[in-house]
Formats: structure tokens, sequence, C-alpha cells
């Protein structure tokens, strides 16, 4: 499998992705982490992008996130929003966990939002449902579709038997 090639390949997996913590804010567009490719006070900041930023792409797909290497003296993160603030967030010498815990209470939605989204998600009064705990029992019901087999055979020319049996 070529998505299995490279380092670390399990970053490419779908489980892994959907495993991201960091779901941000929605009024955030542009996600930047500004990080030096040397010294060991970048650490955190490189693998904070090595291990997470494939995740937070992942959870956030109508945010930009940018990564921008041997820019700055000292690691930061800069979160742009919607109404044109921005906020800076310093990420000098921690670690990636560091770095993903504090995110997630500045700029991440809280666990609250996330369970009231999954809900709404996954609401039964749509009308395209239908079986067991919804509006309608069977496709049947629905105007225009063929009627359940069960209470009125189908016509000859649409069962295989009669048509592709030998004459």
């Amino acid at each position: 499998m070529p998505f299995m090639k490279g380092r670390e390949p399990i970053r490419r997996t779908l489980q892994y992705l959907k495993a991201g913590r960091l779901v941000l804010k929605d009024r955030i567009r542009i996600f930047s982490v500004n990080y030096n490719t040397y010294g060991n006070h970048h650490a955190g900041a490189r693998d904070f992008v090595f291990w997470n930023i494939p995740q937070i792409q992942f959870q956030n797909p109508e945010v930009q996130v940018i990564t921008l290497k041997n820019k700055t003296p000292s690691p930061y993160v800069r979160c742009y929003f919607d109404d044109g603030r921005d906020i800076l967030i310093d990420i000098d010498s921690r670690n990636r966990d560091e770095i993903i815990e504090h995110l997630v209470k500045v700029v991440g939605k809280t666990r609250e939002q996330l369970d009231a989204e999954a809900r709404l998600a996954e609401s039964k009064d749509n009308p395209a449902n239908f079986g067991y705990g919804s509006e309608r029992h069977c496709i049947c019901e629905i105007p225009g579709q063929v009627s359940c087999s069960g209470t009125v055979p189908l016509p000859e020319h649409m069962r295989g038997k009669y048509r592709h049996a030998p004459k």
C-alpha cells in the first residue's frame, strides 16, 4: 500500500486522524505555527507539527493550516479570526502534550459543544429516513416508489424469474 510508506505511516491512517482532540472554534479561519528546525526549545513545536498538525487539518477542514519554518527566534502559534483579529500563543520550551492541552483550552471547542453538535448531526427528523423509529416504516410508503412485494406482487417484466428464464 503506497500510503504506508515514509516516516511514521501511522499518521496517515483514518483511526489516527479521527483521534485528534483539538477541534477549533468556528470563528478561526487560519491556524499558523512558527518554529525552527533546530534548537532545543523548538523540539516540542517540531513534535507538535509532526504528530498533531495532520489531526488538526482532518478535524478542521474549513481552517487553513500553515507552518512557517526558520523565521522566528521563538516558537509560537497564531490564530486568525474571521473578523480580522488574531491571537498569539507562546509554545516556547513546551512539549507537544502541553502544547495540545493549552490549545484545547484556549482555541478549542468544549466537550459540551462537541456533544451538542454530534447530537444535531444525527437528528432523526430527516424525511428521507425510514425504518424503525422514523415517520415511515418502509420506502414503499413514499409516492412514486415501487410497492412492497409482500403486499402487491411486482409485474412479471420486473422480476428476474421471468426476464432471465429461457422460453
